[in-house]
């Protein structure tokens, strides 16, 4: 434990902390919430957030024996990971969906906020991408604060409309789009570099 304690790096707890608050993306969330409540689909936001972090924690430690199970090393993982960051950036940034929501689930907690919208491939990709580059420390310091401001703003939706307004959250979308396009470059280059450094 004081090993672990030990590589806690604020700057990457930070830097951690915007990708996966770019790549989870709540804010931009907050009217599919809004639409949710108005077909009376109440979300429980304790629920929601509770349910994302153990999906994500699962996956952050177990997502290593899955990629071996395949015989996937982490940086083939992480360029994957950073495609997908890259396709969601575009996204944000152009107003496009790529990624579409086609499971017959239809409960409003568990999908589609949980699943795929918090807790979904782009979150699991970036998890383990962040892990070939940060120590675990930094990485679930970073993931705790996330789920914190998840629960704040899935609890206050209303209030968060009002706050920004629509343009507000349209501007949080864009700016994080860049900020996320910026992200999938670097996570593409530094571990394409670790990958051919192999061979």
């Amino acid at each position: 434990m004081l090993e672990m304690l030990s590589k806690f790096d604020f700057q990457e707890m930070i830097s951690a902390f915007i990708v996966l608050f770019a790549v989870i993306d709540i804010l931009g969330s907050v009217p599919i919430i809004l639409n949710l409540k108005e077909q009376g689909r109440p979300v429980n936001a304790m629920k929601a957030t509770l349910y994302s972090l153990v999906l994500m924690l699962a996956f952050f430690y177990a997502g290593d024996l899955i990629l071996k199970l395949f015989n996937v090393d982490i940086q083939s993982f992480a360029i994957a990971g950073a495609l997908i960051i890259f396709l969601m950036s575009l996204e944000m940034l152009l107003d496009v969906q790529i990624f579409k929501n086609t499971g017959p689930i239809k409960e409003a907690t568990l999908v589609p906020l949980v699943f795929p919208l918090l807790a979904g491939a782009g979150s699991f990709t970036t998890l383990l991408s962040l892990k070939a580059e940060y120590w675990d420390i930094n990485i679930l310091v970073a993931l705790l604060l996330n789920m914190v401001w998840v629960y704040i703003v899935v609890l206050s939706t209303d209030k968060v409309q009002r706050a920004l307004g629509k343009g507000g959250i349209y501007l949080t979308r864009k700016f994080f789009g860049i900020i996320l396009l910026a992200i999938s470059v670097r996570l593409f280059m530094s571990n394409l570099s670790a990958l051919l450094s192999q061979f």
